[in-house]
């Protein structure tokens, strides 16, 4: 008889990730204050990643907002040269996730695209509620824009991407930009939040056990909305964006065991619905987060690659070898 069970569709090695944090036994994130949950991620963000990949160039830098804040980037680059940029938003629910959370995963970015990437340390909620974090992310990109050439860059070739609540940032941008008249040679979207409200069929599927439960989920966006009205804003979730005709072509990564999965094929949907080219891949038996655990799950590296692939094509660039 086959097992209808949810947790049957995990590969054995992420299965395997999922049975040591249960044996961990840590505090889950939503039982903790937003410092202590940050904290929490922290410690635990680099254990499942790759070796570090070395660069030729690493930069912290400072982007002014339209505040007058100012907010830290990292830039990453694999050679002095004129190189396109990927801008990129971390995940971690707008509350948690920093620079360092994300640095490996940045790095191999950079190295395996043969691309610039410059990661943004946007406002957390919940000292910064929406849309403080969709406002840092598009106040980075007229930034960069702008600053492109100044830091050795080529400021013609941009592109956005974030990974969860970075997703959302990174898709948001690319409206924007398309607004703006401000070209994008691709939006890369890994898992992204793409909803309004929780209630997809992945959501109650994958609702508990999967790494990102919904009890999480709910405890991040109460952090970051200022009201339940916030959530119908199309910045907190693109699904509600009015149209998206002429938006960046897309790259979505998906993993299948994860709350997020259906909001992302949907916007990748609604995004061929409007003739806007879509790369959607989905890697199957992994969770959310899966991208960062590249030590121990092969998924995590063939998305590399496969976001890697996406991000020279856009950009016209010969593979890394």
């Amino acid at each position: 008889m086959l097992n209808s069970s949810p947790h049957a569709r995990l590969t054995p090695a992420m299965q395997g990730v999922i049975s040591r944090m249960a044996r961990a036994r840590r505090a889950p994130l939503q039982t903790l204050s937003p410092g202590e949950a940050r904290a929490a991620y922290e410690a635990g963000a680099g254990v499942l990643e790759i070796a570090r990949p070395a660069l030729a160039r690493v930069q912290d830098l400072s982007i002014a907002v339209r505040d007058g804040q100012k907010i830290a980037a990292r830039l990453y680059a694999p050679s002095a040269s004129p190189l396109p940029v990927l801008l990129y938003f971390h995940g971690g629910g707008f509350t948690i996730g920093s620079l360092d959370s994300h640095d490996v995963l940045c790095r191999q970015l950079s190295h395996l695209s043969c691309c610039a990437v410059l990661s943004v340390d946007y406002r957390l909620a919940p000292e910064h509620k929406f849309p403080t974090a969709a406002n840092d992310a598009w106040d980075a990109l007229q930034w960069l824009a702008r600053q492109a050439h100044s830091l050795g860059l080529d400021g013609s070739r941009l592109a956005v991407g974030g990974d969860s609540a970075g997703g959302t940032l990174a898709a948001v941008c690319a409206v924007l930009a398309r607004d703006a008249g401000l070209p994008l040679a691709l939006q890369l979207l890994i898992y992204p939040g793409c909803a309004a409200r929780q209630d997809t069929p992945s959501h109650r599927r994958f609702a508990e056990g999967f790494v990102l439960e919904e009890a999480q989920i709910s405890w991040f966006f109460a952090q970051y909305v200022r009201s339940p009205a916030d959530r119908d804003d199309w910045r907190f979730a693109p699904l509600n964006t009015p149209d998206v005709d002429d938006v960046a072509p897309a790259w979505v990564g998906l993993a299948e065991c994860d709350p997020l999965v259906d909001e992302g094929v949907m916007y990748a949907d609604k995004l061929r619905a409007a003739g806007v080219p879509v790369d959607l891949e989905i890697y199957r038996g992994v969770t959310h987060e899966f991208i960062k655990m590249g030590r121990i799950i092969p998924e995590a590296r063939q998305a590399h690659a496969d976001a890697a692939r996406a991000l020279r094509l856009a950009f016209n660039l010969m593979a890394s070898t």
